[in-house]
């Protein structure tokens, strides 16, 4: 036969039940407020080298949080990043396209890839070139966006031949699966950034 329960067992029971409720529920509220806070996504997603990127996109008339994006994308940061094909930097920039658009500005560089792969100059050439694009495309960032990883002269061709509009609503018609995707993820990141950096007027436009 099983032993009688102890008085005032029920009781406490309940009690240690309701302990635990409490303390999940307080816990619960802990996590949403976190991850509601914009600390929390800022330590999230960083952005380095901020003042770098605000200077020279405003320079170049840029979203400053745009070019962040495409940094993002490009190098995760990383200012020592040199790809497959040669690309250097921050902002990726082939040396002699970033030789060209220093010149084009009243800037003519003997660039070696160090003094490329420095934040600074990387960062500015790169807003320099980007800025170049959307005027290229007539204030179409979206066009400039793909031109920047596929070339100027391709998504040209694309948009005359029909094959693409240059909106980012069409962007499964891209015919490079590498440039779809890389406007797909600049466009991803600058929502992003947008919704966690958007109120800080230090990431406003000029």
């Amino acid at each position: 036969m099983a032993d009688p329960a102890r008085p005032g067992e029920p009781r406490w029971r309940i009690l240690i039940l309701n302990r635990r409720v409490l303390i999940s529920l307080v816990l619960l509220i802990c996590v949403i407020f976190i991850i509601t806070s914009n600390t929390f996504w800022r330590w999230m997603y960083p952005i380095e080298y901020q003042s770098l990127i605000q200077t020279s996109a405003r320079g170049a008339q840029l979203d400053p949080l745009l070019v962040a994006s495409v940094i993002r994308v490009e190098s995760q940061f990383r200012s020592e990043d040199v790809s497959h094909a040669g690309a250097v930097g921050l902002m990726q920039l082939m040396p002699d396209t970033a030789r060209w658009i220093a010149a084009r500005n009243g800037r003519p560089m003997v660039l070696n890839n160090a003094q490329l792969a420095q934040p600074e100059v990387n960062i500015q050439l790169g807003c320099l070139y980007l800025r170049y694009l959307v005027n290229r495309f007539n204030g179409n960032v979206v066009a400039a966006i793909a031109a920047y990883n596929a070339g100027p002269q391709r998504v040209q061709d694309w948009l005359q031949n029909g094959l693409w509009d240059g909106r980012l609503e069409t962007l499964q018609s891209i015919p490079v699966g590498e440039t779809r995707h890389f406007v797909d993820r600049v466009f991803y990141n600058y929502d992003l950034y947008k919704r966690i950096y958007g109120a800080d007027p230090a990431w406003h436009r000029a």
